[in-house]
């Protein structure tokens, strides 16, 4: 089972445009474009597949918001951290 980081550890190492919100890291990333965003959430989910760390997605008309943390470890862990950046370079 992965390790909870402390919160000081997620608060340095959280990626631009990321938001901390309890025991949830989050991000909603923009579209001017239902499809686009949509295609944006497959290819994260994808991604997330593949990795085997699943977060809560949610499609919007011009939005998609991505939600990461680690039930098992009670919070934010290293997974969650890296696979922020992994969707953040999807887009």
């Amino acid at each position: 089972m992965p390790d909870r980081l402390d919160d000081d550890e997620v608060d340095r190492r959280l990626p631009d445009d990321w938001e901390r919100d309890g025991d949830e890291i989050v991000r909603t990333y923009p579209f001017d474009d239902y499809l686009d965003g949509v295609t944006f959430a497959t290819r994260v989910a994808e991604v997330a597949d593949e990795e085997y760390h699943h977060p809560e997605i949610t499609i919007r008309y011009d939005e998609i918001e991505v939600r990461l943390t680690s039930h098992e470890a009670g919070g934010i862990t290293d997974a969650d951290l890296r696979l922020a950046g992994l969707f953040d370079a999807e887009r």
